[in-house]
């Protein structure tokens, strides 16, 4: 059974920092994409970070962009995101998901393909809540 967990939402100040982590089982992590997406009431879901596990490609929203961080433990099956600078425009329910074929680091390198399609991912985590006061 696959289960994603993801973890380590929470109440910061506009500024601080603050550490996402989804934790994987009943695949081959090795094989696999995962991205975090955020979303908020009444709006789409959107992308923020994606990590290739196969060749470490990584790919940041603009919005996000030397301010968050993402990275890949393939041997404790996790992937993190690291927040820093965060802003009352990050407040948002964050989601980890897995995509296992529909991606193609290559493409995304080459601004081919958008590792941010929420149609391409196979599994979805339950979204941990990260609100940031101003």
């Amino acid at each position: 059974e696959v289960q994603l967990q993801a973890s380590g939402g929470g109440l910061v100040q506009a500024g601080g920092p603050l550490r996402l982590s989804c934790s994987a089982s009943g695949f081959t992590f090795a094989d696999c994409d995962i991205a975090w997406f955020r979303q908020v009431p009444g709006k789409e879901r959107e992308g923020v970070s994606w990590i290739s596990n196969k060749d470490e490609s990584i790919f940041y929203a603009d919005s996000v962009k030397g301010r968050f961080s993402i990275s890949s433990d393939n041997a404790k099956n996790t992937v993190y995101l690291q927040m820093n600078s965060l802003k009352p425009d990050d407040t948002a329910v964050y989601y980890c998901a897995v995509a296992t074929e529909k991606i193609t680091g290559v493409w995304v390198k080459l601004g081919l393909q958008t590792p941010f399609r929420v149609g391409d991912y196979d599994y979805w985590g339950q979204g941990t809540l990260v609100t940031v006061s101003s």
